[in-house]
């Protein structure tokens, strides 16, 4: 296969512009760029398989990365004896009520014929099965909060390896995408946009209020990390041994050695990713998935199931963003659900998809670090630049400190203006799909 010089050319300027960061800024910054545009990029896959593969609109995609942050939490944590001794087995036990209430309610409406009896039946059901989960559920999340509120309060996690919260996110991530797929798939791609994001807007609303599952607002911090941190590594000889080697201080050694370790990792698993996703888009699959996305009336012709179709590379999609949530929230170690921002950073991991190539695995993650990667820088070069350009209005400038104060905006502005300048030039993306 010809070597594509143009596609490599980009990876290569990306590379010059993160060692030009690790020479004149920091290598600690440049590091931190590198494993956040890995998870981005791995973000920007999952959104480039659903998009990009099939013509699937999908603006819920901070739901399902919050998902898999919750598995980490959910994964990694030690238990609360106290919390599941206070009303645990209520809790499961409500929530194994609400969901039979649901089961319930399913086969009422498949099983009857329509009209009044069926409609009574169906309020009964729901009404039924309400006041019995608030006579369960409520106490025991009331005793739960109650345990030592301050530092936990929830029920806790399982206290496993932070590593296997990384494919439990992923797999709860796809349970949430089938439940969503098989209510909104079947509609229209502006209305799904728009249930997609309401739904994503749901999930993150109950991570925040539902304070016995992950504490809600008050956080979740101490989450174990797949990487031993700093303060472990400096203990370590021949950490001591390669700052000295380096001319380096030892704790700058460590969190660099740190922060490579997070880059190993997470390069093993986009790779694999990479590797999994271009096999399956040169598979028959992967031509029929393309065939839907161009024409599902012709595909439907030739006796495809689209709506199924769909939901496969929709569960696939969203199992991908769950693996980078979980994979984002072990390497911060905490669990931020105000962090969740569904229309400020959909919006950023689109312009990703867009600028890198729609349909182009490499352009995904190209477009997943490079975003990323002026994401962090434009706003100290926009103060730079604003520094330069007022500073003939003197230090004590209202105009100039109001424009200083204000350079955190330049980004988003930045990130508009990439987005019209790919859309002008190179409408297709900086990788386009072949």
């Amino acid at each position: 296969m010809a070597v594509n010089w143009r596609n490599l050319s980009l990876f290569a300027a990306l590379a010059v512009a993160l060692a030009m960061v690790w020479n004149f800024q920091s290598p600690t910054l440049a590091m931190t760029i590198v494993n956040m545009g890995l998870i981005s990029a791995i973000m920007a896959l999952g959104v480039n398989m659903m998009w990009g593969y099939a013509g699937i609109f999908n603006v819920g995609i901070m739901g399902f990365t919050a998902v898999g942050g919750l598995a980490a939490v959910l994964v990694t944590m030690p238990p609360v004896p106290e919390a599941w001794g206070a009303g645990g087995f209520g809790a499961i036990l409500g929530l194994m009520i609400g969901a039979a209430t649901v089961f319930a309610a399913v086969i009422v409406t498949r099983r009857m014929t329509p009209g009044w009896p069926r409609f009574l039946t169906l309020i009964a059901v729901l009404l039924a099965g309400w006041t019995l989960n608030r006579a369960v559920f409520v106490p025991a999340v009331d005793a739960i909060e109650a345990v030592n509120p301050a530092s936990e309060g929830y029920l806790g996690g399982l206290g496993l390896p932070a590593v296997m919260a990384w494919p439990v996110g992923a797999v709860m991530a796809a349970g949430a995408a089938w439940l969503v797929g098989k209510v909104a798939l079947g509609l229209r791609s502006d209305y799904l946009a728009i249930a997609t994001l309401g739904i994503s807007e749901i999930i993150i609303s109950i991570l925040r209020n539902e304070v016995w599952l992950a504490r809600g607002v008050k956080n979740v911090t101490g989450i174990p990390r797949p990487v031993p941190g700093p303060s472990a590594m400096r203990q370590q000889d021949w950490v001591v041994n390669l700052a000295d080697t380096l001319g380096w201080s030892v704790n700058q050694t460590a969190q660099i050695v740190v922060q490579l370790g997070y880059a190993t990792l997470f390069l093993i698993v986009l790779g694999i990713l990479i590797w999994l996703a271009e096999k399956a888009l040169n598979s028959p699959w992967g031509r029929m998935m393309r065939a839907i996305r161009d024409n599902e009336t012709a595909a439907r012709a030739m006796g495809k199931d689209v709506t199924r179709r769909h939901l496969n590379i929709f569960v696939l999609g969203s199992a991908t963003c769950g693996l980078a949530g979980a994979m984002m929230v072990t390497m911060d170690g905490q669990l931020v659900p105000t962090a969740y921002e569904p229309l400020r950073f959909t919006f950023l991991i689109w312009v990703m998809v867009i600028v890198g190539g729609s349909g182009n695995n490499w352009g995904a993650v190209l477009g997943g670090v490079l975003i990323w990667f002026l994401w962090v820088q434009v706003e100290p070069a926009g103060r730079w630049l604003i520094d330069v350009t007022t500073i003939w209005l003197g230090e004590d400038s209202a105009l100039r400190a109001h424009l200083l104060s204000n350079a955190a905006h330049m980004r988003l502005l930045t990130m508009g203006i990439a987005l019209l300048l790919v859309l002008r030039f190179s409408p297709r993306g900086l990788i386009p799909e072949r």
